[in-house]
Protein backbone atom coordinates (compact mmCIF):
# COMPACT_ATOMS: atom_id res chain seq x y z
CA UNK A 1 0.00 0.00 0.00
CA UNK A 2 2.81 2.41 0.87
CA UNK A 3 4.47 1.61 -2.44
CA UNK A 4 1.30 2.61 -4.31
CA UNK A 5 1.15 5.88 -2.38
CA UNK A 6 4.80 6.62 -3.23
CA UNK A 7 4.21 5.83 -6.91
CA UNK A 8 1.08 7.96 -6.95
CA UNK A 9 2.89 10.94 -5.42
CA UNK A 10 5.74 10.57 -7.89
CA UNK A 11 3.34 10.50 -10.84
CA UNK A 12 1.64 13.66 -9.54
CA UNK A 13 5.02 15.40 -9.47
CA UNK A 14 5.82 14.19 -12.98
CA UNK A 15 2.39 15.39 -14.13
CA UNK A 16 3.10 18.88 -12.79
CA UNK A 17 6.34 18.96 -14.79
CA UNK A 18 4.36 18.63 -18.03
CA UNK A 19 2.32 21.81 -17.38
CA UNK A 20 -0.83 19.82 -18.05
CA UNK A 21 -3.05 22.74 -19.13
CA UNK A 22 -0.50 24.05 -21.62
CA UNK A 23 0.25 20.57 -22.94
CA UNK A 24 -3.47 19.79 -23.26
CA UNK A 25 -4.12 22.98 -25.22
CA UNK A 26 -1.27 22.22 -27.64
CA UNK A 27 -2.47 18.64 -27.97
CA UNK A 28 -5.98 19.86 -28.75
CA UNK A 29 -4.65 21.98 -31.62
CA UNK A 30 -2.88 18.96 -33.10
CA UNK A 31 -5.99 16.81 -32.85
CA UNK A 32 -8.09 19.61 -34.37
CA UNK A 33 -5.65 19.86 -37.28
CA UNK A 34 -6.05 16.13 -37.87
CA UNK A 35 -9.84 16.31 -37.64
CA UNK A 36 -9.97 18.99 -40.34
CA UNK A 37 -8.48 16.42 -42.70
CA UNK A 38 -10.08 13.23 -41.35
CA UNK A 39 -13.56 14.00 -40.09
CA UNK A 40 -15.16 11.66 -39.30
CA UNK A 41 -12.19 9.60 -38.10
CA UNK A 42 -12.39 6.28 -39.94
CA UNK A 43 -9.48 4.49 -38.28
CA UNK A 44 -9.46 4.97 -34.51
CA UNK A 45 -5.84 3.82 -34.25
CA UNK A 46 -4.68 6.81 -36.33
CA UNK A 47 -6.26 9.11 -33.75
CA UNK A 48 -4.69 7.19 -30.87
CA UNK A 49 -1.22 7.08 -32.46
CA UNK A 50 -1.39 10.80 -33.24
CA UNK A 51 -2.41 11.55 -29.65
CA UNK A 52 0.36 9.45 -28.11
CA UNK A 53 3.17 10.76 -30.32
CA UNK A 54 2.05 14.37 -29.91
CA UNK A 55 1.62 14.10 -26.15
CA UNK A 56 4.99 12.44 -25.58
CA UNK A 57 6.80 15.03 -27.72
CA UNK A 58 5.09 18.03 -26.13
CA UNK A 59 5.40 16.71 -22.58
CA UNK A 60 9.05 15.82 -23.14
CA UNK A 61 9.97 19.28 -24.42
CA UNK A 62 8.07 20.91 -21.56
CA UNK A 63 9.92 18.87 -18.94
CA UNK A 64 13.29 19.71 -20.51
CA UNK A 65 12.33 23.39 -20.48
CA UNK A 66 11.41 23.11 -16.79
CA UNK A 67 14.76 21.46 -16.12
CA UNK A 68 16.71 24.16 -17.95
CA UNK A 69 14.76 27.05 -16.39
CA UNK A 70 14.86 25.82 -12.79
CA UNK A 71 17.36 28.53 -11.81
CA UNK A 72 15.14 31.38 -12.98
CA UNK A 73 12.03 29.63 -11.62
CA UNK A 74 13.64 29.87 -8.19
CA UNK A 75 13.68 33.68 -8.50
CA UNK A 76 9.98 34.11 -9.27
CA UNK A 77 7.18 33.95 -6.71
CA UNK A 78 4.89 32.29 -9.25
CA UNK A 79 7.24 29.36 -9.90
CA UNK A 80 9.44 29.01 -6.82
CA UNK A 81 7.40 26.08 -5.47
CA UNK A 82 7.75 23.93 -8.59
CA UNK A 83 9.06 20.38 -7.92
CA UNK A 84 12.49 20.96 -9.45
CA UNK A 85 13.02 24.17 -7.50
CA UNK A 86 11.79 22.75 -4.21
CA UNK A 87 13.91 19.62 -4.59
CA UNK A 88 10.95 17.23 -4.77
CA UNK A 89 12.33 15.91 -8.05
CA UNK A 90 16.03 15.50 -8.78
CA UNK A 91 17.28 17.55 -11.73
CA UNK A 92 18.98 14.60 -13.45
CA UNK A 93 15.83 12.53 -13.03
CA UNK A 94 13.74 15.23 -14.69
CA UNK A 95 16.22 15.63 -17.56
CA UNK A 96 16.27 11.90 -18.21
CA UNK A 97 12.47 11.76 -18.16
CA UNK A 98 12.19 14.68 -20.57
CA UNK A 99 14.72 13.17 -22.98
CA UNK A 100 13.07 9.74 -22.86
CA UNK A 101 9.60 11.13 -23.58
CA UNK A 102 10.97 13.36 -26.35
CA UNK A 103 12.86 10.54 -28.05
CA UNK A 104 9.90 8.19 -27.79
CA UNK A 105 7.45 10.79 -29.11
CA UNK A 106 9.59 11.99 -32.03
CA UNK A 107 10.69 8.47 -32.98
CA UNK A 108 7.10 7.23 -32.94
CA UNK A 109 6.03 10.21 -35.07
CA UNK A 110 8.76 9.54 -37.65
CA UNK A 111 7.81 5.86 -37.75
CA UNK A 112 4.17 6.79 -38.39
CA UNK A 113 4.88 9.27 -41.18
CA UNK A 114 8.30 10.86 -41.89
CA UNK A 115 6.94 14.31 -42.82
CA UNK A 116 4.72 14.34 -39.73
CA UNK A 117 7.71 13.34 -37.61
CA UNK A 118 9.86 16.07 -39.18
CA UNK A 119 7.32 18.72 -38.22
CA UNK A 120 7.10 17.33 -34.68
CA UNK A 121 10.89 17.47 -34.41
CA UNK A 122 10.93 21.03 -35.78
CA UNK A 123 8.45 22.09 -33.08
CA UNK A 124 10.56 20.39 -30.39
CA UNK A 125 13.77 21.99 -31.69
CA UNK A 126 12.34 25.51 -31.87
CA UNK A 127 10.86 25.15 -28.38
CA UNK A 128 13.80 23.61 -26.52
CA UNK A 129 16.91 24.72 -28.39
CA UNK A 130 16.03 27.97 -30.15
CA UNK A 131 13.54 29.47 -27.69
CA UNK A 132 14.40 28.14 -24.23
CA UNK A 133 18.14 27.54 -24.40
CA UNK A 134 19.30 30.21 -26.84
CA UNK A 135 16.87 33.16 -26.96
CA UNK A 136 14.66 33.31 -23.87
CA UNK A 137 17.31 34.92 -21.65
CA UNK A 138 18.78 37.05 -24.42
CA UNK A 139 15.98 38.64 -26.44
CA UNK A 140 12.51 40.00 -25.81
CA UNK A 141 11.62 38.79 -29.32
CA UNK A 142 12.11 35.16 -28.32
CA UNK A 143 8.30 34.98 -28.26
CA UNK A 144 8.30 34.88 -32.08
CA UNK A 145 10.43 31.75 -32.19
CA UNK A 146 8.54 30.23 -29.31
CA UNK A 147 5.39 30.94 -31.28
CA UNK A 148 6.69 28.88 -34.19
CA UNK A 149 6.98 25.85 -31.93
CA UNK A 150 3.44 26.46 -30.66
CA UNK A 151 2.15 26.49 -34.24
CA UNK A 152 3.69 23.13 -35.14
CA UNK A 153 1.18 20.72 -33.48
CA UNK A 154 -1.80 21.86 -35.56
CA UNK A 155 0.29 21.77 -38.73
CA UNK A 156 1.54 18.31 -37.79
CA UNK A 157 -1.99 17.06 -37.18
CA UNK A 158 -3.16 18.36 -40.56
CA UNK A 159 -0.17 16.80 -42.31
CA UNK A 160 -0.78 13.49 -40.54
CA UNK A 161 -4.32 13.47 -41.87
CA UNK A 162 -3.57 14.75 -45.38
CA UNK A 163 -0.18 13.13 -45.95
CA UNK A 164 1.18 16.44 -47.26
CA UNK A 165 1.48 20.15 -46.60
CA UNK A 166 -1.38 22.30 -47.86
CA UNK A 167 -2.72 25.86 -47.66
CA UNK A 168 -5.21 25.05 -44.88
CA UNK A 169 -2.46 23.63 -42.68
CA UNK A 170 -0.32 26.72 -43.21
CA UNK A 171 -3.26 29.03 -42.42
CA UNK A 172 -4.08 27.10 -39.24
CA UNK A 173 -0.49 27.24 -38.03
CA UNK A 174 -0.34 30.96 -38.89
CA UNK A 175 -3.50 31.51 -36.84
CA UNK A 176 -1.83 29.90 -33.82
CA UNK A 177 1.38 31.86 -34.43
CA UNK A 178 -0.51 35.18 -34.42
CA UNK A 179 -2.71 34.14 -31.49
CA UNK A 180 0.26 33.37 -29.23
CA UNK A 181 1.25 37.04 -28.61
CA UNK A 182 -2.22 37.66 -27.16
CA UNK A 183 -1.76 34.76 -24.76
CA UNK A 184 1.90 35.33 -23.89
CA UNK A 185 2.07 39.13 -23.72
CA UNK A 186 -0.99 39.50 -21.49
CA UNK A 187 0.60 36.91 -19.21
CA UNK A 188 3.94 38.76 -19.31
CA UNK A 189 2.26 42.05 -18.35
CA UNK A 190 0.40 40.40 -15.49
CA UNK A 191 3.63 38.87 -14.16
CA UNK A 192 6.09 41.59 -15.18
CA UNK A 193 7.67 41.86 -11.73
CA UNK A 194 8.41 38.14 -11.69
CA UNK A 195 10.13 38.28 -15.07
CA UNK A 196 12.17 41.32 -14.02
CA UNK A 197 13.26 39.53 -10.84
CA UNK A 198 14.47 36.60 -12.93
CA UNK A 199 16.19 38.85 -15.47
CA UNK A 200 14.07 37.62 -18.39
CA UNK A 201 13.57 40.27 -21.11
CA UNK A 202 9.99 40.55 -22.32
CA UNK A 203 8.40 42.84 -24.88
CA UNK A 204 6.33 44.70 -22.23
CA UNK A 205 9.39 45.33 -20.02
CA UNK A 206 11.66 46.22 -22.95
CA UNK A 207 9.35 48.35 -25.11
CA UNK A 208 6.55 49.24 -22.71
CA UNK A 209 3.05 47.97 -22.03
CA UNK A 210 1.43 50.13 -24.70
CA UNK A 211 3.68 48.71 -27.39
CA UNK A 212 2.76 45.21 -26.21
CA UNK A 213 -0.95 46.05 -26.36
CA UNK A 214 -0.56 47.42 -29.90
CA UNK A 215 1.24 44.25 -30.94
CA UNK A 216 -1.55 42.17 -29.41
CA UNK A 217 -4.16 44.13 -31.39
CA UNK A 218 -2.20 43.68 -34.62
CA UNK A 219 -1.66 39.95 -34.13
CA UNK A 220 -5.25 39.29 -33.00
CA UNK A 221 -6.62 40.68 -36.26
CA UNK A 222 -4.49 38.28 -38.28
CA UNK A 223 -5.21 35.34 -35.95
CA UNK A 224 -8.96 35.82 -36.44
CA UNK A 225 -8.54 36.34 -40.20
CA UNK A 226 -6.40 33.23 -40.74
CA UNK A 227 -8.55 30.90 -38.67
CA UNK A 228 -11.74 32.14 -40.40
CA UNK A 229 -10.18 31.64 -43.83
CA UNK A 230 -9.09 28.13 -42.91
CA UNK A 231 -12.60 27.39 -41.67
CA UNK A 232 -14.11 28.49 -44.96
CA UNK A 233 -11.63 26.45 -47.00
CA UNK A 234 -12.32 23.24 -45.10
CA UNK A 235 -16.05 23.73 -45.61
CA UNK A 236 -17.04 24.58 -42.05
CA UNK A 237 -20.84 24.82 -41.84
CA UNK A 238 -22.34 28.30 -41.68
CA UNK A 239 -23.61 27.81 -38.14
CA UNK A 240 -20.10 26.99 -36.94
CA UNK A 241 -18.65 29.86 -38.98
CA UNK A 242 -21.12 32.22 -37.35
CA UNK A 243 -20.08 31.08 -33.87
CA UNK A 244 -16.43 31.45 -34.87
CA UNK A 245 -17.14 34.97 -36.15
CA UNK A 246 -18.81 35.92 -32.86
CA UNK A 247 -15.89 34.49 -30.89
CA UNK A 248 -13.43 36.40 -33.09
CA UNK A 249 -15.40 39.61 -32.61
CA UNK A 250 -15.23 39.09 -28.85
CA UNK A 251 -11.46 38.66 -29.06
CA UNK A 252 -11.05 41.87 -31.07
CA UNK A 253 -13.38 43.85 -28.79
CA UNK A 254 -11.44 42.81 -25.69
CA UNK A 255 -8.15 43.44 -27.46
CA UNK A 256 -8.96 47.00 -28.51
CA UNK A 257 -10.66 47.71 -25.18
CA UNK A 258 -7.42 46.75 -23.44
CA UNK A 259 -5.50 48.95 -25.89
CA UNK A 260 -7.69 52.03 -25.53
CA UNK A 261 -8.57 51.66 -21.83
CA UNK A 262 -5.74 49.66 -20.30
CA UNK A 263 -6.16 48.16 -16.84
CA UNK A 264 -5.10 45.05 -14.96
CA UNK A 265 -8.68 43.79 -15.12
CA UNK A 266 -9.00 44.17 -18.89
CA UNK A 267 -5.58 42.59 -19.39
CA UNK A 268 -6.47 39.56 -17.26
CA UNK A 269 -9.85 39.26 -18.96
CA UNK A 270 -8.16 39.20 -22.36
CA UNK A 271 -5.67 36.60 -21.15
CA UNK A 272 -8.45 34.28 -19.98
CA UNK A 273 -10.60 34.85 -23.06
CA UNK A 274 -7.70 34.15 -25.43
CA UNK A 275 -7.39 30.58 -24.15
CA UNK A 276 -11.17 30.12 -24.28
CA UNK A 277 -11.24 31.47 -27.83
CA UNK A 278 -8.56 29.10 -29.08
CA UNK A 279 -10.00 26.04 -27.36
CA UNK A 280 -13.48 26.83 -28.74
CA UNK A 281 -12.05 27.40 -32.22
CA UNK A 282 -10.33 24.01 -32.08
CA UNK A 283 -13.61 22.34 -31.10
CA UNK A 284 -15.48 24.07 -33.94
CA UNK A 285 -12.86 23.03 -36.48
CA UNK A 286 -13.01 19.45 -35.20
CA UNK A 287 -16.78 19.36 -35.53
Amino acid sequence: MKILVVIGNKLKLYWSLTKSLQTSLLLSTGLAGFMTARCPVIHWYDFVCLSISLYLSIAGSTIINMWYDRDIDAKMARTCARPLVSGQIDADEALHLGLILSILGISFAVALKPLYGLIIFAGWFFDVVVYTIYLKRRSAWSIVWGGISGAMPILAGRVFGMGRLDLVGILLSAAILFWIPTHILTFAMRNSEDYQSAGIPTLPSTYGFQFARSLIAFSSIFAALFIATAGILIGLQWGFLWVLAVMSAGLLILTFSSLLRPSDRSNFGLFKYASFFMLTAMILLSL
